[in-house]
């Protein structure tokens, strides 16, 4: 039989064998890594900024809101241009913008400054579904899911990994140490990328919609605002409901400009399909619990003996809590690909989903020893790594392949905005809970929000067992 391959199958076949003389796995998990961690960098640096900057907390924690809101309009456009045959220039001009913005964060200049480095190395966690592409592309099927699952819980772990770090330098050198150390990692992905990534197989084309990028750029922004400025909505509801209008009118003209695109951002039909929508939207409302958990344990570590509970841990010990959840969130990713050849994969979601509520019923128990803490967040690790590892093989399934990039970068802006708004759903419980004149909430605020984090995980896990009795049948990748 002869004839033209079928979406580059043939012509990927060199390349891959190629691949395989070369690190590629080591190396797309190592810029994974390295952008996931050096875009969490903020979160255990605010104070310190704050105060070696003279700086309100509030305007502290923008390099943190900052690099979330650039990585998630990043995301869909990098996503794109994936797609096409430049994939391996976008990731090495991207990896280029991430080191010269580290440079910028550790440069003697004004807290402006800073902002605009922390933003540049934001934009670098839009290459996690790039990633992914060129493992799909350029590594035999098998080995190609597996480590595509590995990519998507290193994207998450990487923030544990890089907490505790950050911290610890943060108090031994200062703020510009633990940003140099992100300056030399950053250098080091980019020379990797450089040596390792080969280029995207042949017959790709892709355009960017300018369009359809803006419209969805200006809704995220006021999206990721909403909900990271929790000040507006108890200060100025009427500015934050309007904001909210017009962020979901963006997002209604972008479905339209979308659906009427000859080259969209995002195919919104493929979108609609039901496996690639209830897998959204288990990231979406999953998201939502998992990051809370998050918020709630390393804040309650770090809350004063004087509030009643709490273990006043510094920022380094409170990083330390960290740990088993990457561990165990790694293990869970190495044994997700196995557990897949038995299960499928909305199951693992679902499975996964349990896991995390079981965090949330742990924490909402048990949490005046330490030792409890550390075992929710290895629940929580362990469940995070599971859900994670198996979305990619839910929405991949029918997927094509040369729209990896793009259907996946759909899914992680979904899973920003379900963290930012966990973030926010944490804070606006625990502030509720604060009476007038107190510092801290109420212990039994804490209790509150795991109860919500337990329904965001029940609605996630019967979203996936939804998933798994309407079992689609898988696009020719």
């Amino acid at each position: 039989m002869t004839g033209r391959p079928v979406d580059g199958l043939a012509a990927t076949a060199a390349p891959a064998a190629r691949a395989e003389a070369r690190p590629l796995v080591p190396a797309l998990v190592f810029v994974a890594l390295v952008v996931a961690a050096v875009g969490s960098l903020g979160t255990p640096l605010i104070t310190s900024v704050a105060t070696s900057f003279h700086v309100p907390l509030g305007s502290a924690q923008w390099t943190l809101t900052v690099a979330l809101l650039s990585g998630a309009v990043a995301t869909p456009v990098l996503g794109r241009l994936g797609a096409g045959p430049h994939r391996r220039t976008t990731i090495l001009v991207t990896l280029a913008v991430v080191v010269a913005g580290s440079a910028l964060t550790v440069l003697p200049l004004p807290f402006a400054y800073l902002l605009a480095g922390r933003a540049a190395q934001g934009v670098g966690l839009g290459l996690t579904a790039l990633l992914m592409g060129v493992a799909r592309d350029h590594l035999p099927e098998e080995r190609g899911t597996a480590v595509i699952a590995l990519i998507s819980v290193v994207s998450i772990i990487g923030a544990g990994v890089g907490y505790p770090l950050a911290a610890l330098l943060a108090e031994l050198g200062g703020v510009r140490a633990t940003y140099g150390l992100g300056l030399a990692v950053t250098a080091a992905a980019l020379l990797t990328a450089w040596r390792s990534v080969p280029e995207a197989p042949r017959g790709r084309s892709a355009r960017v919609d300018v369009t359809g990028a803006v419209l969805l750029a200006g809704a995220l922004l006021l999206v990721l605002l909403l909900a990271g400025e929790r000040n507006l909505w108890s200060r100025h509801l009427a500015v934050a409901a309007a904001l909210a209008a017009v962020a979901a009118a963006l997002l209604c003209a972008w479905v339209v400009v979308e659906l009427r695109s000859a080259a969209p951002l995002v195919d919104v039909r493929a979108v609609r399909h039901p496996a690639v929508a209830g897998a959204n939207l288990a990231m979406f409302v999953g998201g939502i619990g998992m990051y809370l958990l998050l918020t709630l344990v390393t804040r309650y570590a770090q809350t004063p003996h004087g509030a009643g509970y709490g273990f006043g841990l510094s920022t380094f010990v409170a990083g330390l809590v960290l740990v088993p959840f990457s561990v165990l969130g790694f293990v869970a990713g190495r044994l997700a690909p196995r557990i897949r050849t038995r299960i499928d994969g909305p199951l693992l979601l679902a499975g996964s989903a349990v896991v995390v509520g079981g965090g949330f019923a742990l924490f909402a128990a048990a949490r005046s020893d330490l030792a409890e803490l550390f075992t929710a967040m290895g629940v929580l690790g362990f469940g995070v790594g599971g859900f994670s590892a198996a979305m990619p093989g839910v929405i991949l399934a029918v997927t094509p392949r040369s729209e990896t990039s793009s259907a996946m970068s759909f899914n992680y802006v979904v899973r920003s905005v379900g963290y930012s708004l966990g973030s926010a759903v944490g804070g606006l419980i625990l502030a509720a809970g604060t009476g007038p004149g107190h510092p801290f909430p109420d212990d039994h605020a804490y209790t509150t929000a795991a109860f919500v984090g337990l329904g965001a995980m029940a609605i996630t896990t019967l979203t996936s067992l939804a998933l798994a009795r309407r079992r689609p049948s898988a696009t020719n990748p």
